[in-house]
């Protein structure tokens, strides 16, 4: 059973992202500083595009906290968009028409030409606006609570990049971005995610849908340009076998491992 909730809504240009997570318990730390501190995470990305400059982040939190603690009602956010205000004519959502700026040639890579196959868009500004990793600034401030309980249990959540381009070293990394940039083109990386302090039992292995590793992949491949995850070893362990593959367990007088 899923105890977290998340929606979100709103377009890449329009006036706000609004985001809801349902199923937080009462008592929670949350406030402004925290978002903040998350927000400003989001932004430090190297080779960031112009959007990155043009955003705060900052998330205005509309319900479900008091006094810097959630009240374990529906936590709701919303996140203005100050580049609306140069887009205003052409995402108002009411207006005489024509449209300004509607998208007829879809990008490849993006959601541009299957959602208006889907959803009978001529404009396929209506797809990408959605579609936009923008969204993923809700997503980073809704999770800000989700980290906030984690930490109250005693689990820390940490993540890196582990090489971008090919490269796994800082300056090769920094290096592969500035080729790109000066090509005119984009480059992929690979990042790690690692949870510390989680108890056993999380998931269940009594039906298919309830499978933590599964859950974990779909989150994960549901981020915008992710084509690939691996858990632990990963894909290296196809070409290992199983005894240099599986953990053993030990014992001491803490602890089983």
């Amino acid at each position: 059973m899923r105890v977290l909730r998340m929606l979100t809504a709103g377009e890449s240009h329009g006036p706000a992202l609004t985001g809801i997570l349902e199923g937080l318990p009462a008592g929670v730390p949350f406030g402004t500083g925290l978002l903040r501190e998350q927000a400003a995470r989001r932004r430090a990305g190297y080779g960031r595009g112009n959007r990155m400059k043009i955003e705060d982040d900052a998330a205005d939190i509309l319900g479900g906290v008091r006094m810097g603690r959630t009240t374990g009602g529906p936590l709701a956010l919303s996140i203005p968009n100050k580049d609306f205000k140069n887009w205003q004519a052409i995402m108002a959502a009411e207006g005489p028409g024509p449209r300004q700026r509607a998208v007829r040639v879809p990008r490849p890579g993006h959601a541009d030409l299957v959602g208006a196959l889907k959803y009978g868009h001529s404009d396929m500004r209506d797809v990408l606006e959605r579609a936009s990793a923008r969204e993923t600034a809700m997503r980073v401030a809704l999770a800000t609570a989700a980290r906030s309980l984690l930490w109250e249990l005693g689990v820390r959540v940490l993540s890196r990049v582990v090489s971008v381009g090919g490269a796994q070293d800082p300056a090769g990394m920094k290096a592969a971005v500035d080729a790109a940039k000066a090509a005119g083109d984009t480059v992929g990386g690979v990042f790690e995610v690692t949870a510390l302090g989680l108890p056993p039992g999380l998931g269940s292995y009594a039906q298919w849908d309830r499978r933590i590793e599964g859950d974990l992949a779909k989150a994960v491949m549901s981020l915008n340009a992710v084509k690939g995850v691996e858990v632990g070893m990963g894909f290296a362990g196809a070409d290992l076998r199983g005894s240099q593959v599986h953990d053993a367990f030990y014992w001491n007088a803490k602890r089983t491992k």
